[in-house]
Formats: structure tokens, sequence, C-alpha cells
């Protein structure tokens, strides 16, 4: 279907009555140009619009800003221009908007030329041509009684007129209608009318009203509804230097209003780093994204990676700031434009620049380009994650490629079906459990063994061939469980020791079940895969009995160890040497029990002497008192010293391993002493 929105068609009712001639009594601020400023200045009475001519510039100034932006395909009446202001004199009774409203639903129900051009492209399916449109109706209501006389004879009329355009070839049925009523009211009174949000009143029409002071607050209110019925943003630019009339060698600092579409703004949204501020004039608010002016500017000579420009309207095109701006960028500036940072460097992530006489905003990209090499998903992104399945991610790519189609239905089994829908459906299959990254999942690692089923389950249907296949990969699972098979478990976190072989399947049997539960409401068939995969994974008593033992003796064996380790602290390094080979031989008699019964056809071997009884090895007497380290080391380089040599004769017949040198010399030299004593006294 060739859908218009209710933007395509907005049709002005604005009330003609007597008592739209009153005054909004809100006084025009103006200047008073005088020769001889001398002389006393006699004040003007002041002046005031009526609520007529404040209903017709908020009309026209919402037109304005939405031709600025959308000069194409898009429908408002021009009948305001030709009819003169309300007569104050005349009769009300003679006077109603309920002619307008009518009116209004007539010109809604014509055929526009854009409607027409999507009708004979269809030919015989021109039915599937939408039709909708909004009417924005100003007037002057009495109370909320008279609004809902006001929405019955809308939708009166819709209903009526759509029965007339069923039988017609030159007009369309309204197939959904907005009316926007809005309550306009003199400044100081009190508002008989209450406000009330969007209300469906039929399948076709939906009503909302606004109560609303006559003056600025009148174009305020119509400004923010432009905003939300064409889907408009607001960006405030700051700062921009601009040279004062009355001092010509200075300048101050200025800020203008723009308005574009909210496309411009989307980069913003996505980093939620929005600059939101808020500009409250009289008691509203209207939320705008704050950019500011950068200088250097620059020439439209220089290229900018632009990813989008939209035209532009100044919120406020008669003031001084605002005509200066057009008018620089027109004579072919360009304005580049920063997002304020309280700290960090400047970002600039706008330009503002013109095109054949219009206006744009241009975003500029603020990352990297995409005519740059694109950095290597190995790095990880931010540095942390560098395991992603990235061959695994491709093929998924290869398997959910869309492809263009003539028809926008087509039939399969008989039923009329969207490919868009049905594309959808398929994704949403493949990825109700797909792990994006390596160490998170263990089956899709084991490419052999489960891929087959994976890529079985999250078909819409499955054949009997497709069941057996699941069941024989679930059966080739069990007997590797029952081998003791290794497998491909992550050991990120553990410092290379992962988790026990019987924790390796629980984890593998767990995630397997995920996958398969994930697509039982596809089929029955499915639901056989999944009775497998539970029967498989309930073993028999005697096999759980199995697994607890071999658990137990796990934990016997790690407590064994640990009581080693305390009995090594307190012994010298000498007889830990020796006390490594008999856990060394403990260890291998232990294997070769565990191996004996593992083997399902050998029976339970004897029990043999646990290994914690460490206490019966031959002790070696402690030292007194505490032992320095480099005691320690130096009782283990001499006890390995004295194996490579043969002992000194004078050690071993020495007290305290301490041999007295040159025992002769000193025989020598008594006997001299004798000798000379004698021959001292002869």
């Amino acid at each position: 279907m060739k859908i218009f929105s209710e933007s395509h068609k907005t049709v002005f009712v604005v009330d003609h009555c007597p008592y739209m001639a009153e005054s909004c009594r809100q006084h025009v601020e103006f200047d008073m140009l005088v020769k001889n400023r001398t002389q006393g200045i006699i004040p003007l009475a002041p002046i005031s619009k009526s609520l007529w001519t404040c209903s017709v510039e908020s009309s026209m100034e919402y037109c304005r800003i939405m031709y600025d932006i959308f000069p194409f395909k898009k429908l408002l009446m021009a009948a305001l221009a030709a009819v003169g202001p309300p007569n104050p004199r005349a009769d009300p009774e003679c006077c109603s908007i309920l002619h307008g409203l009518v009116a209004a639903v007539e010109t809604l129900c014509k055929i526009t030329e854009y409607q027409h051009e999507a009708r004979t492209l269809l030919m015989e399916n021109a039915e599937r041509v939408g039709n909708r449109g909004r009417i924005i109706c100003i007037t002057n209501a009495k109370s909320d009684s008279h609004v809902r006389m006001l929405e019955d004879c809308v939708q009166e009329t819709i209903h009526e007129h759509n029965k007339l355009a069923a039988n017609s070839d030159h007009l369309m049925q309204i197939q959904k209608c907005e009316l926007v009523l809005i309550h306009t009211y003199p400044v100081g009174e009190d508002s008989l009318v209450s406000d009330r949000s969007k209300k469906e009143l039929s399948p076709v029409l939906t009503s909302e009203v606004h109560s609303v002071r006559a003056g600025r607050h009148l174009a305020t209110k119509l400004n923010i509804l432009v905003q939300q019925h064409f889907d408009l943003a607001s960006t405030t630019i700051t700062n921009i230097p601009m040279k004062e009339e009355q001092h010509a060698n200075t300048s101050a600092n200025y800020d203008v209003e723009l308005l574009h579409h909210k496309d411009a703004h989307v980069d913003f949204l996505k980093s939620g780093d929005t600059h939101l501020g808020g500009s409250s004039r009289e008691g509203s608010f209207k939320e705008t994204i704050t950019l500011k002016w950068c200088t250097p500017r620059t020439n439209n000579i220089e290229l900018h990676y632009c990813t989008g420009a939209y035209r532009i309207s100044p919120v406020d095109v008669n003031s001084r700031p605002s005509s200066c701006l057009t008018n620089f960028l027109l004579n072919g500036r360009s304005v580049l434009l920063e997002q304020p940072r309280k700290s960090g460097s400047k970002v600039i992530s706008h330009m503002l620049s013109s095109h054949g006489g219009e206006i744009f905003l241009h975003v500029l990209s603020s990352s990297r380009s995409i005519l740059e090499d694109p950095p290597s998903i190995s790095e990880g992104c931010g540095g942390r994650v560098t395991d992603y399945r990235i061959t695994d991610f491709g093929e998924f790519m290869r398997e959910n490629r869309l492809t263009p189609f003539l028809d926008p239905r087509y039939k399969i089994d008989g039923s009329l079906e969207i490919p868009l829908e049905r594309a959808k459906d398929q994704l949403e299959k493949h990825t109700r459990y797909w792990p994006m990254i390596i160490s998170q999942t263990t089956i899709f690692n084991m490419q052999a063994q489960v891929v087959p089923l994976a890529g079985v389950i999250v078909k819409e249907s499955l054949t009997e061939e497709d069941v057996l296949n699941c069941q024989k990969t679930i059966y080739n699972l069990v007997d590797m469980e029952r081998k003791n098979d290794p497998l491909p478990i992550s050991t990120v976190g553990t410092r290379g020791k992962g988790p026990k072989r019987d924790e390796q399947y629980r984890i593998m049997w767990n995630e397997l079940e995920t996958l398969v539960r994930a697509h039982i409401n596809n089929s029955e068939k499915h639901q056989r895969v999944l009775e497998c995969l539970m029967a498989c994974r309930s073993k028999p008593p005697e096999e759980e009995e199995r697994k607890k033992r071999g658990r137990k003796r796990e934990d016997k064996e790690d407590k064994s160890e640990k009581a080693v380790k305390d009995y090594e602290q307190d012994k010298s390094w000498q007889d830990s040497e020796r006390l490594k080979g008999i856990l060394e031989r403990g260890k291998e008699d232990l294997v070769e029990a565990e191996i004996i019964k593992d083997s399902p056809d050998s029976p339970e071997p004897p029990n043999k002497k646990p290994l914690v009884e460490v206490e019966e090895t031959p002790q070696v007497e402690k030292s007194k008192g505490p032992v320095s380290l480099l005691s320690l080391w130096s009782n283990r380089i001499n006890t390995a010293n004295s194996r490579k040599h043969q002992e000194f004769a004078g050690r071993l017949n020495s007290v305290n391993n301490r041999a007295e040198l040159y025992q002769h010399l000193k025989e020598e030299n008594g006997m001299e002493t004798a000798e000379n004593g004698k021959a001292g006294r002869q």
C-alpha cells in the first residue's frame, strides 16, 4: 500500500466569527524614531492585535516553517489572503465555524496530484493508495461541551463524505484524520476549555484540545505543533559574533534557533550525548540542542566528510541575528559547529552551508570515516573482548542474506505472506541462542560433534531424517562422556586450570539443553529431540555411583597432596628430595588403580593404603631453634658436594670435622728450640 501520512494534507480552519475581532490584550512593542531627542516625547497609545490577526499570523508561521524544510509534496490551503478581518458588529448567529469544518472534510476527500500519480502507477490496485489528513481548527470555544459538539460534527461529516467517495472516481475515502482544536482567548482572562491529550473518537478520527492565550503564546504553541507534526527538531547556535549597530567597532555574541528534520540529531540520540537545553518563553518550555559557533570559518571549496544534509528554517525569521546569519551563509560562506564541552578537545559535529539559494545543516562524521580502513576486530572492542566468533558470524550472515522481491506479497501453501515479515521471523529463530564470544560457549566450538544439531534445530519444521540426525548427535556426545574425552572448555580467568572433566560435560549438557528448549515450540518433532536429550542426560543409578566414586578419589588425591605439602614445609631439603620420590611412586600406583577401576570389564580393585599416612616415613632430627635460609641452603650444597669426591683422611680422623694442618712443622720447631737451649747452657 502506498501510504500517505496525516502530514500529507493539513487544512487550517480559522474562526471568522465576530468575537475573533476582540483584542488579544497583549501590547505590541515598537521603536520611535525622533530627530531631536532633546525634545519631550509624547507616548503613543498601546497597540494590540486581534484574536483573528494572532491566529492568521501563527498559521502563516506554521506554513512558513513547513515550506522552508519541505518545499515539495506538502499541501496547505492558501485562502486566508482573500478573507478580510471579522466584523465585530455582525450577528454571531449568522456565523458558525461548523461550515469551515465541513469544508475541511470535503477538502481531505479530494485527490491530490501526488495521490493521482500513485493511483495511476498502481492501475487496477489504485484502492491501495492511502488517504489521511489533519485539520487544525483555531477558535474561541465557549465550554468543553462546545468542543465535543465540534468533534461530533467532524465525525458525522467524515462518515457521510466517505459514503459519497465510495461511489466516486474523483474522491477518496478518509482512512485517518487528526483533529487539532486550539482554543485561544485574550491575555488576562480565564480559560473556559481544558486541555486534553490525543483521544481516539472512532477508528477514523482522533482529537486533541489545546487551550492557549493569544499573542506570542499562540505562536509558540503552533511552533511546537509543527515540530510534532513533521518530525522536526530544534538546534540553537550560540556565540555568534555580530557587530553592534550603534558601535561599529565592537561586537557581541548572539544566539539563533533553527528548525530542521530530527534526523540531524540521530547521532546524538544514539550516543546519549544530547547537550539538551531548554528555551522558556513565558511558561512554555521547548527542548533544543545547543551547538557552538566555531572559528575560523571555511569556504565551500573545502570538502568535509558529511553523512546528511537537512534544510533549516529560523524560528524568529525577522530578528536581526537570524537575518545576519542567513545573509552570511547565502553569500557562499560556511560555518562549522562544535559540541559544547567543559573539558577535552572540541568535537565538530555539524556545518551550516547554502546550496542553490537554500541553507542546509550538514551532519559531519565525528568518528572514524567509512572511507578509512576499519579497525581489526581481533584488536577487541575497547581492548576487552578479543575472541569474537568472526567465522561463525560470517556464515550466519550468508544464511540470512536478504534478496529483493518484485511483488510485496507472494503465495506459500496457498496463503499470502509478506517476505519482510518472513525474513524477520527467520532471523528471530536463528538468534534465540547465539553466543557472540568463543569463551562463552562450548557446543559451538565442537564443530564435528554438535554443529549438525545446531544447524538443524533452528528450522521451522523438521523431517524424520533431521530428527534421526539430532538423536545421533546426542548419542555421540554420550559416548564421548563415557570415554571421558576432553571438551574445548575456555580457561580464561582460571590461570590455565579449567573445570574438572565431570563439570565440563555438565556445562556442555546445560548449554545444549538451552539451545534445544529455545526451539521446542516450532513443531512436535522439536519436542522429540528435547525428549531424547533429557533421556540421555538422566543416567542409570550404577553410572551415577561410578561417577560419585570417581569424584571421591579425586577429592582424596587433593587432600593427600595438601597433607604432603604441609609435611614438606617441616622437613629439610635433603628429606624433601627423598619424599618427592615416594610421592611420585604413590601417584603412579594411584593412576594404575584409576585405570583399572575405570575399565567397565574389571572388578573394583582392592583398597590401597591411603597416601595420607606419610608419618611412617623415617623422621629426621630437627635442628634446635630457628634455622635460617642460609643454613638450609649451605647444608644442601655441602651434602651435594660431599657425594662428588672422597673425604679427606684428616677430616675423617678429626674431632668436630676439624683437622690440624702441618703438624710436623710444630714438631721440628720444638726440636730446634730444645737443641738451642742445651747449647746455651753449655
